[in-house]
Formats: structure tokens, sequence, C-alpha cells
């Protein structure tokens, strides 16, 4: 089992392996990714999927695509989860650990027991892939898939870089987050000049059905001001939902919003399913989400990170306040 940090001079050298892997396999070709699905992840996926499909394999990705994302694949180029496993299959697992299998989506990974290539850029990943390439210096998945396009020498065209463009774009914040690096500024320019929609895509991803704006009055009216002011909380649920006539696919987004709010350094959206809850992290840079994250139970981004809690929101919340606590301690801001 392989798997590197592009900190090694061994980042090119992976990314060829998997890319001849790849060219080497004459069967169909799985890709896979996170539950809940966002603009790195589709984007990833429906690059590396194009890109072999130019090449003349048989490449399916296997996922949920949200509402606010199904602009981006052509009807029926995205399948739904995979009801049984090909033959001869190949598992390619792409913006998330192919070991966490609470968070794998798409497929009974119990029931595959070939080889599996994993790129990801997350740093909790724990690198046990038959052939993977882990680097969480990269600002997106899709930009390490820029990568391994460019490694299995498909040919560039509109409809294959503007979805890695998405997941750059996506995961960057619109490129305004601080892992927009000139690596990043470059290939963004590099897809543009290879017919990458941007513009378009912005344009699809700025559009909100009229539910969103009911359910957005709800989540302000649920915000609370943490530690000061440092922190700024909001929680959905299902009642929530209900009033707004919005599903849970729609709630992503809002942590972004509350993370606007001046002063603060940390935004937490609960999502308040009753007999469990999901926090959705996101850092302005000083404190790590990802800390927070991983002492709740998940992982992710120094400035974004996630976890899901087999508790209440009440026992939730106590455990992410202690968390943050101790997160803002440790920096100095408390």
């Amino acid at each position: 089992m392989t798997a590197v940090n592009s900190s090694e001079p061994r980042y090119a050298e992976l990314t060829a392996q998997i890319a001849r892997r790849l060219l080497d396999h004459d069967g169909p070709v799985v890709i896979l990714s996170h539950v809940e699905p966002d603009g790195d992840a589709i984007g990833s996926c429906l690059g590396l999927q194009r890109a072999l499909r130019s090449l003349g394999k048989d490449a399916t990705t296997y996922m949920d695509v949200p509402r606010y994302l199904r602009f981006v694949p052509e009807p029926g180029e995205i399948e739904p989860r995979l009801a049984s496993w090909p033959e001869n299959a190949l598992l390619v697992v792409l913006d998330v650990d192919n070991n966490d299998v609470r968070r794998v989506d798409g497929a009974d990974l119990s029931a595959y027991a070939g080889d599996v290539l994993n790129v990801d850029h997350h740093g909790t990943n724990r690198r046990v892939a038959t052939l993977g390439l882990v680097d969480p210096t990269k600002a997106a998945t899709a930009l390490m898939v820029m990568h391994l396009v460019d490694a299995l020498g498909a040919a560039w065209t509109p409809e294959l870089a503007t979805p890695v463009l998405l997941g750059i774009n996506t995961d960057t914040g619109s490129f305004r987050f601080s892992n927009t690096s000139p690596e990043v500024l470059r290939a963004a320019a590099d897809l543009v000049e290879r017919g990458a929609r941007l513009a378009w895509m912005n344009e699809m991803l700025s559009q909100q059905q009229p539910s969103y704006y009911a359910l957005l009055r709800e989540v302000l009216s649920s915000m609370e001001f943490l530690e000061g002011g440092l922190v700024v909380v909001a929680r959905v649920d299902e009642a929530m939902l209900a009033r707004a006539g919005a599903a849970w696919e729609d709630v992503e987004s809002y942590v972004n919003v509350i993370r606007g709010a001046e002063g603060t350094e940390l935004a937490c959206l609960f999502k308040d399913f009753g007999d469990r809850t999901k926090l959705s992290l996101r850092s302005r840079g000083r404190v790590s989400a990802q800390n927070v994250a991983v002492a709740c139970g998940g992982g992710g981004h120094v400035a974004a990170a996630g976890a899901t809690v087999t508790a209440p929101y009440a026992e939730a919340r106590a455990l992410m306040e202690r968390a943050t606590r101790a997160e803002l301690e440790r920096v100095g801001l408390v």
C-alpha cells in the first residue's frame, strides 16, 4: 500500500503510477466520493470520468447529486447508488479517505475486494489505498485530478475543463479563501484557457430556489454568538425544513452565510436530525476547524471541516463548545 504527500518528490511519480494503472485496466472503473458531495467531489469525479471516457474507458460515477449541483452533469451521466459490483471492476475514491466507510458513498464497500486508487487532499486521510495520492497542501482534489488528467494524456476540452474548475472554484470559496495560492490561480487560468465556463458556473451556483430564502430566515433566527463573539453558531432541524418547504440537501451553504459575521473566528452550523447531529465548521484561519471536528469524531481541513455526533443536539453542541474552547485556548484567543 503506497501513498505520499506532495512535500516528497514522488508526487509526480505517484500521479503517473495512478494514471498507468487506470490506462492498463481493461474493465469498468467505478468512481466514488463522499456523502453529501460538494463541488469538489462532483467536479473531481466528473472530470476524471470524462477524461477516462474520452480515452475509451468504461468509467462511471455513482453518487446522489444535490439539487444545487444538478446543473453540472449531463442527464444520466452520473448514476445513483451502485446495486452490484461489475466483474473486474477497479475502484477510484476521490476527495475522501477510502478507508472511512462512514463517509464514502455510492456503493457497498464491504462487497468489494479489489484494488483501490485514492486521490484526496484531506490531512486526516489514513493512507491505506492500494495506490494513493494524498496531499493536504492542495486547495482541492480537483487540482490533483487536473494533474492526473495530464498524466493520462487526455485531450482538454471545455466539457472536461469545466467540472475540474468547478471543484477548484468551490473549494476556494470562489477564490476568496486563504487556500487560493498562486498554483490555484495558474491552474484556473489554464482551465479557462481550455474552455472552462467560469462565468456560467458562478451564475448557476448563485441561483437559489424560493425555499432557500424561507429557510434562510429560519437559520438567521437561530444564530447565536459565543465566546465573546469569536464563535457563531446556527441550527437547522426537521421542523424548520418543513416550515420553509426545503430539504436537507439545501442546508450546507448556510455555514458560509453565518461565517461572514464580523469579528468571528469560527462558524458552526448544526444539522439536528434528532438522534444524531452533523456539524459543519468554517474558520477564518486563526483557529483550526479541523481540530474542533476531530475532537467531535470528524475531520477535514483547517479552514473547513465537519463531524457527525451520534447524540441529540444538546449533547453535540456541548461537545463542540468544549472542543472550541480548547482550540481558542490553544491559539491564545481566550
